[in-house]
């Protein structure tokens, strides 16, 4: 078992490293994000109705989603085989490309159907390599970390979320400042794109100095030893499914409110604002930019409380804010005032953080150090599909047919309601020893 403590400095450089590559790695996600929202509907989707084309550009935002759990099943049991650092910096490089890609594809005016399509198919390596990304991510710094604040440590990945978006959201804002609707439209949107291939670069860079986790060094040598043994090894996600199901689906639940509210603040508030309501996109980008600060600064915070009062009281508070804030946040948002539009973001991204900050430990506690990667990784990213990959078409749909935004407040409601549920129904995890080779469920 593995019990010393870390040295503060290697865990600051551990940390420093897993959230250097997240936070590239969900830049690249993010910036086809808002993209999809404002730009790709013109480039790739031309038609004469405005909201066809903004549908089919967020489906190919949710294509992305769909790969996600192959990536994670992929990265997660090559992760538990060969170690969580090879497979970060395999899911980087990737991410990276694909991004790099985008920026250089040639648009529907100019090469036709073919656009579209190779978007997709370059959507999908995106989807791919980030289902690898976040289990990796947080796996070794819990791994790494003192487990009296596992919490607090592993939340700075987390962190890395809205780094990435910040940066995106940044470059775009300040895109759409300078340059006319036209020249962004035409090439300014290519820029943030290409920018990735430094970024990556980078991140590669801090990624590659740090040792893989002492955690699952020792796990994987006891496996050698039962090998050696005669004892046959059984597939990570075969022994995910036997020992773990009901772990899987808490995970699930857990992500299925965090997923979609995240969405709805981040990109759906694109749409809606811009589409509906006829406002800038520098107008929506600047709220979304103030809040997505706010969340990063609370994220840690949160993953501290969670070390002291537990996972779950601190995420049941973060699922039940999302869903009556929802409300809060169309009543804000339909004023079309600014600040009161930055406070609508800011306050749902603030109770977003109280699931997102503890998440990272929570579910690394739910699984045994052999079948982590893959665990984790799977129950996050099948989440990913109908939560976070549906939210921006059915919140689009609801408000179009609707002709409201408090249908998409009810969507938001209620998928808190499935999360609260989910995580009120399982024990308390802050206590779990992660050197164990398999976990055994806690009790209430």
């Amino acid at each position: 078992m593995v019990t010393d403590r870390q040295p503060r400095a290697n865990i600051i450089r551990v940390v420093a490293a897993s959230m250097a590559g997240t936070a590239v790695e969900w830049y690249d996600f993010f910036l086809y994000g808002v993209a999809a929202a404002v730009v790709f509907p013109a480039v790739f989707f031309p038609s004469d109705d405005p909201a066809v084309g903004t549908l089919l550009a967020l489906g190919t935002f949710a294509i992305g989603f769909v790969a996600r759990p192959l990536g994670g099943l992929v990265f997660g049991h090559y992760g538990d085989k060969l170690g969580r650092k090879k497979l970060l910096v395999i899911s980087l490089v990737s991410m990276g490309a694909a991004t790099f890609a985008i920026g250089l594809l040639p648009g529907y005016a100019t090469i036709g159907i073919a656009a579209p399509l190779l978007l997709v198919v370059l959507r999908l390596v995106q989807g791919f390599a980030i289902g690898g990304e976040w289990g990796g991510a947080v796996l070794i710094v819990s791994e790494h970390g003192d487990p009296a604040r596992r919490g607090y440590w592993a939340s700075w990945p987390q962190a890395g979320v809205p780094v990435g978006q910040l940066l995106a959201n940044a470059l775009l804002f300040l895109l759409a400042a300078v340059q006319s609707e036209a020249a962004f439209q035409s090439w300014g949107w290519r820029i943030p794109f290409l920018l990735s291939a430094v970024l990556v670069l980078i991140g590669l860079y801090i990624r590659l100095s740090i040792e893989e986790s002492p955690v699952f060094r020792d796990a994987q040598a006891r496996a050698a030893e039962r090998v050696a043994a005669g004892e046959r090894e059984i597939v990570p996600i075969v022994d995910v499914f036997r020992r773990y199901p009901r772990e899987v689906f808490t995970a699930m639940g857990a992500r299925f409110a965090e997923n979609v509210s995240y969405y709805i603040f981040t990109i759906v508030i694109t749409t809606y604002m811009t589409k509906r309501m006829g406002l800038p996109n520098s107008f929506v980008l600047g709220a979304v930019l103030i809040g997505t600060a706010a969340h990063l600064v609370v994220i840690p915070v949160w993953g501290a409380l969670s070390d002291r009062f537990g996972r779950k009281p601190i995420y049941l508070i973060g699922a039940a804010g999302v869903g009556v804030w929802a409300f809060v946040f169309i009543a804000l948002i339909d004023t079309a005032n600014f600040t009161l539009t930055t406070i609508a973001v800011i306050g749902g991204l603030v109770f977003h953080a109280a699931m997102y900050g503890p998440q990272a430990a929570f579910l690394s506690e739910l699984f045994g150090t052999k079948v982590r990667y893959s665990g984790t990784s799977v129950g996050y990213q099948l989440a990913s599909v109908v939560a976070g990959g549906l939210a921006p078409i059915i919140a689009v749909a609801l408000y179009t047919s609707f002709d409201s935004g408090y249908a998409v407040a009810v969507y938001v409601a209620l998928s808190a309601l499935l999360t609260i549920v989910a995580v009120a129904s399982y024990g308390e995890t802050r206590h779990r020893d992660l050197a164990e080779d398999h976990a055994v469920a806690p009790t209430r």
